[in-house]
């Protein structure tokens, strides 16, 4: 049996989520101010677009199914930051865009988000963040 404090150290998959919880929190609070949470903050920059992008195509982009970018998508449009149209050629695809509202929060957002980046490279101090992507990308394929 391995010991918990080994486990602790050897899991990949404890290991990710504890730093992804404590990564998502930094940004949060520094979204605060715009009453955003990370991963609304994604969304919102993923559909800084020129045409509106197709649920299916936005959910792949961001690693996410597309019942929970629905669930996620909600209180975006509860806002009047997001809304969506019928596709130009096939009705049953839905197309999401920012609404005026919403490219207006992500322009107040950005320096904030870019704020709480700084902190995360500067953690990263000596680290190739390319190379780290990479190796994350590897990881959750």
């Amino acid at each position: 049996m391995i010991a918990a404090a080994d486990f602790e150290a050897a899991c990949v998959c404890q290991t990710m989520r504890r730093v992804a919880r404590k990564i998502s929190k930094r940004y949060e609070d520094a979204l605060r101010p715009v009453a955003l949470k990370a991963g609304q903050f994604t969304i919102l920059a993923a559909l800084k677009r020129e045409r509106p992008a197709p649920l299916g195509a936005l959910a792949a982009g961001l690693g996410m199914d597309r019942t929970t970018l629905t669930k996620d998508l909600r209180p975006l449009e509860r806002r009047g930051l997001v809304t969506s149209v019928a596709d130009e050629k096939d009705a049953r695809v839905r197309r999401l865009k920012l609404t005026p509202q919403g490219r207006a929060l992500l322009k107040k957002a950005v320096p904030l988000w870019q704020a709480a980046q700084k902190v995360s490279h500067e953690r990263l101090a000596g680290v190739d963040w390319p190379e780290l992507r990479r190796a994350l990308d590897r990881l959750a394929d």
